[in-house]
Parts: C-alpha cells; sequence; structure tokens
C-alpha cells in the first residue's frame, strides 16, 4: 500500500534505521520526517540526511516539529492534510510516534501549554497529531506505530525507583515542581509517559473499531526492547548511564543478549519498526506488542475504565473539539 508515512523524532537512534528500511523495502511511499533542528548543524539530522540522500528519487521531506508546542503540532497537522488535499502528497498509510522526552538531572520542565514537558512530548502531541490526521488516511486505511516501554510494567526496568501508576487525579501527570530524587523521579514521569500511551493506545482502537470509516487504520503500541546504542542514555541523563553504555552494555551486547533477550540494538528495533508501519508483519493486528511479540501488558495498563479516564483527559489536555478530528471521539 503506498502512500505518506509520517515519523517524528526521525532523527533518533532507532528512527534513523526506521527510515534506511522504509526507503528500502517501500521506495514509493512519501516520507515526512519531522525533528526539532533541521539544520546539518544537529549531527543527528545530518546523519539522518544521509540515509535519505542515498535514495534519491524517493519524496522525502524533513521537517521541523517541536513537540513541546501543541500551536507547532496543529499547524504542522493542518499543513500536511492541506498537501494531501492538494495531493501534493499521497493520503497517509501510517504515523509512527517516536519522538520522546525524558530528564533526569533537572526538576520537571512546564511546556507553553501549561503541561509537563515529558507527558506532552511523549503522549499528549502525538494524540493530537494522529487525532487531527486520521481523516487523511486513505480508504485502505494503514497504521499508527506508538512506542511503550518495559518500564511501564513496575519491576521490570532496573532504572525503576518509584513504580509507574495512573494517579486518581489525572491532573498530577501533568504538573511540575523542585525534586530532591531528580533521577528517580525523572524516570517515573517517563515510566508514566509510557504507561499512558499504552492505554491510550487502547482506548484509541476501541474508537477506531466502532467506525466504520477509520475501522481499517490499526494502532499498535510496541515495547521495541532495550536499545544498548541509543544516544537516550547519554542525553538528560546522569554521567553513570553513559558510562554504563559505553563500558558495559555495548562492549557486552552479544554476552548480555543470552540472558536477557530484549537487550538488542538500535538496527534491529528499526527493522521491525519498518515492518509494523508497512503492515508488512502482524497485518491489521492491533495493541501491545514486546518486541514483536503480542502482549500481555501490565495489570494496570488493562484497566478499561482507567484507559476511558485517560482517553477523555488527553482529548482535553490536546484541545481536540468534535471539529477537529474525523473520529468519534466519546461513547
Amino acid at each position: 500500500m503506498t502512500g505518506t508515512i509520517i515519523m517524528t523524532g526521525a532523527n533518533g537512534s532507532v528512527a534513523v534505521h526506521a527510515v534506511h528500511n522504509l526507503l528500502s523495502k517501500a521506495p514509493d511511499n512519501a516520507l515526512v520526517l519531522t525533528v526539532r533542528n533541521t539544520s546539518d548543524s544537529d549531527p543527528n539530522t545530518r546523519r539522518l540526511r544521509e540515509v535519505t540522500n542515498r535514495s534519491p528519487k524517493s519524496r522525502v521531506s524533513i521537517r521541523k516539529l517541536d513537540l513541546a508546542s501543541l500551536e507547532a503540532v496543529n499547524e504542522f497537522a493542518s499543513t500536511v492534510s492541506a498537501e494531501i488535499t492538494r495531493q501534493k502528497l499521497p493520503p497517509l498509510t501510517a504515523i509512527i510516534c517516536n519522538a520522546f522526552h525524558w530528564n533526569m538531572v533537572a526538576d520537571p520542565e512546564l511546556t507553553e501549554d501549561g503541561l509537563e514537558k515529558t507527558i506532552h512530548v511523549n503522549h499528549v502531541s502525538h494524540s493530537a497529531l494522529v487525532l487531527r490526521l486520521l481523516g487523511s488516511f486513505g480508504p485502505q486505511g494503514g497504521r499508527l506505530v506508538l512506542f511503550t516501554s518495559d518500564c511501564h510494567y513496575p519491576g521490570r526496568n532496573a532504572l525503576e525507583k518509584y513504580p509507574p501508576s495512573i494517579p486518581d487525579d489525572l491532573e498530577e501527570l501533568s504538573r511540575t515542581g523542585p525534586e530532591i530524587d531528580k533521577q528517580g523521579r525523572g524516570f517515573q514521569r517517563y515510566a508514566n509517559s509510557k504507561l499512558v500511551i499504552l492505554m491510550w493506545t487502547y482506548a484509541l482502537n476501541r474508537y477506531l473499531e466502532t467506525d466504520r470509516s477509520l475501522n481499517k487504520i490499526s494502532a499498535i503500541v510496541i515495547d521495541p526492547g532495550n536499545i544498548v546504542d541509543s544516544r537516550a542514555l547519554r542525553t538528560n541523563t546522569p554521567p553513570m548511564l553513559s558510562y554504563m553504555q559505553r563500558l558495559v552494555l555495548q562492549p557486552l551486547q552479544p554476552v548480555l543478549r543470552c540472558i536477557m533477550p530484549d537487550v538488542r540494538r538500535s538496527a534491529d528495533a528499526g527493522i521491525d519498526v519498518a515492518e509494523l508501519a508497512l503492515n508488512q508483519k502482524h497485518v491489521g493486528e492491533r495493541g501491545y506488542f514486546r518486541l514483536m511479540v503480542p502482549g500481555p501488558s501490565s495489570a494496570e495498563s488493562l484497566d478499561e475504565a482507567k484507559q476511558e479516564r485517560l482517553w477523555v483527559k488527553t482529548i482535553e489536555w490536546a484541545d481536540i473539539t468534535d471539529e477537529e478530528t474525523t473520529l468519534k471521539t466519546s461513547v
């Protein structure tokens, strides 16, 4: 199925490999790749451009998108929608919500929209992007690929100090304040965002399945594994994590994988992401995958009442009205 594929955070460790695979396996698709800095002064964007330049006949555009701003997300979605309407781009066939934020070395940040930055970038902006662009998919439908992590599951990740959980007052997820344990609480905010993404995706699939015009769009939320060469371990993290990556995780990756199958490199995860986005693996399936194996996810993530509460709160955070999405967002 040929169309337009959008990927956020396209200069990330896994993303660059996914782009390479998308270009090699489905070169007829148009790729709209978003990054915060489109200049080659950013070495990650320069690497992305080197990959895309190897396929000069492909339709690729690298565009600026700051997911910490709902205004920027809305403008981007409107621009893409208009280009599809004017047939400058073919209808969407996939959206890959890859970009993320975490911070384990500083107090939480508040975005211009008044939301804590981790939940805003990882979840709220991606939700807004998806909901605004569902009407730009073609009649054959397509794929939504979102990302979670083993950290959504209490006790599964070695960096966990405080387990992830959904509070009764959902506004607590979007608030900020000074913290003594910046690493522990920073990682908990990240883990909570990954739990929220997963639960929201379960709800999204229920709404999509009951909409006759959109039920050919399937959403998958994948845990791609623990990526030992990810630059995330060198971004907004204590020096200890960078040292561990360089001196332990990367050199010992072949050994570690014998006892920990989810320890892998970004190139392997990039293959998975491309195959899911192209609907080449698990065709038409929905829900949670750990690596490329279906569920189960954590007990809390399966609580449909909490999923629905998060769905409603996300609509509020993302400021989505009925006129701004083709999906009926309430039962």
